[in-house]
């Protein structure tokens, strides 16, 4: 087993890794920003090492990580997720430098990485993918060729895209024109790649990710699914584990086409095969994620499974030690991202000082964070300050308790969406479980909750307006 490993990530998803290492006896660096340099996860791991420079720009050097953790005699790097997690060149520096990378292989990566070498893949061998261009899409004239010919409405995907970013649907020629560049202009900026594809876009379906684990040894199995439907600009913001929607039948065969697709790829440790499932109940694949997902915990809870150790455990060699006929799933699970935006806002990240922080506990609630009182949310990174996970014997159990968690739990101090969450969990539709990719689009009568100013930052905002017209 790992000695030591060194944690290329921060916030609440470093926090969780780190008590994963404790767990297991394994000591724990960090590496962190000038602008990180009061977060929490630097406190909770053993050493921690400032990297330079730039806020963003220092998780992203991968020769810089490599390089600590050599320093450092690490034994292994875990990305997390996000930053350097599916950068198939960190992944080949480690393989070169001896060092294990928690995750696939660098080829793997590679292939997967790529949506349209990804779905071009996945066609090859038979696996269904949703109607679209086999090949990059070069000026507006061809994307409108495919888009007569698969006809509209047509989604825009970056190839080399990810998180809802150079994403864009058209319902119309002149849309489908009008995105084009925008979509482009994005992929390259986000991941120095401009090709895009183009794809038929199922309406109203439902996002389901299948949860595989693989060891060097052979074996693969799945952890069953989520549902991922909620989401606002392509990005999630409340996941469930199981499906409401899915028969034991095709919850069988989806969880089976996942290792097989795991098998087809060589994969190895802890990755995503997510699907598009029409109201027909028909599965098209969509895209396998190389990595840990952020809403694993939902997984864990309806399994028992701690999916980050058996990703340390397998990438030290050893073997998974489960059966797929050992996986149960029990009860039902719901995962929220908390997140510092302002929904009312078009959902604009909101950062800023913490006043209060208070998190709620109880049976059944799990929280992962990285914030606490007096804590200045900085401006530079995703703003999801935690995941509040639940879990019930039964679905009604599982919203009452989300319902309970999400009125006990307190941020002051910035924008969270907090009422933008309880406004879903206490919607007529999610409680009965009716909910898919339009959920948000179809409710905009939730952006209408009850908004109160606690007296206390009323106060602060005095005092400093005060402090600041004395001083002038």
């Amino acid at each position: 087993m790992f000695k030591k490993i060194l944690i290329a990530n921060r916030g609440e998803i470093a926090t969780r890794i780190i008590r994963a290492c404790k767990e297991m006896n394994i000591k724990s660096a960090v590496i962190y920003t000038e602008e990180d340099s009061t977060a929490l996860y630097i406190k909770k791991a053993d050493e921690a090492y400032l990297v330079t420079p730039g806020p963003v720009e220092a998780y992203l050097n991968i020769h810089r990580i490599v390089d600590i953790a050599t320093k450092i005699r690490a034994d292994a790097i875990h990305p997390g997720y996000g930053f350097v997690s599916e950068n198939p060149k960190m992944a080949s520096l480690c393989e070169k430098k001896g060092i294990v990378f928690i995750g696939p292989s660098s080829s793997a990566i590679e292939l997967m990485g790529n949506k349209l070498k990804a779905r071009e893949f996945m066609k090859k061998h038979g696996i269904p993918v949703v109607e679209g261009s086999d090949r990059p899409v070069e000026g507006e004239d061809e994307a409108a060729e495919w888009g007569k010919r698969i006809g509209y409405p047509v989604i825009i995907k970056a190839s080399g895209g990810g998180g809802g970013r150079g994403l864009r649907i058209a319902k119309t020629e002149s849309e489908l024109r009008r995105f084009y560049g925008l979509a482009r202009s994005e992929a390259l900026k986000f991941f120095d790649d401009p090709e895009i594809f183009i794809e038929r876009y199922i309406t109203k379906p439902h996002h389901i990710e299948v949860q595989v684990l693989a060891d060097h040894h052979g074996n693969r199995i799945h952890l069953g699914e989520r549902d991922c439907s909620i989401q606002r600009r392509h990005q999630k913001i409340v996941e469930i584990a199981p499906s409401l929607v899915l028969s034991d039948k095709k919850r069988k065969e989806m969880g089976a086409l996942a290792v097989r697709i795991a098998r087809l790829v060589d994969y190895t440790n802890a990755g995503t095969v997510e699907f598009i499932v029409d109201s027909n109940m028909r599965y098209y694949f969509m895209e396998m994620n190389t990595r840990l997902q952020v809403e694993h915990p939902v997984t864990e809870f309806v399994t028992g499974i701690d999916i980050v150790k058996k990703q340390i455990e397998m990438a030290a060699g050893m073997e998974l030690g489960i059966k797929q006929k050992d996986v149960r799933v029990k009860g039902n699970s719901i995962e929220c991202r908390l997140i510092a935006e302002d929904p009312r806002n078009a959902f604009l990240p909101n950062g800023g000082r913490i006043t209060a922080y208070y998190s709620p506990g109880g049976i059944g609630v799990r929280i992962d964070g990285a914030v606490y009182k007096d804590y200045v949310v900085p401006d530079y990174y995703d703003p999801l300050l935690a995941k509040l996970t639940v879990r019930g014997e039964t679905w009604d159990e599982a919203v009452n308790r989300m319902r309970r968690a999400l009125d006990e739990f307190i941020i002051r101090g910035i924008k969270t969406n907090i009422p933008y969450l309880q406004a879903i969990v206490n919607s007529d539709d999610f409680k009965k479980g009716y909910f898919d990719t339009e959920f948000i689009n179809e409710h905009p009568e939730l952006l209408e909750y009850s908004s109160t100013v606690d007296p206390t930052d009323t106060a602060i905002a005095i005092a400093s307006a005060i402090a600041m017209y004395e001083g002038m």
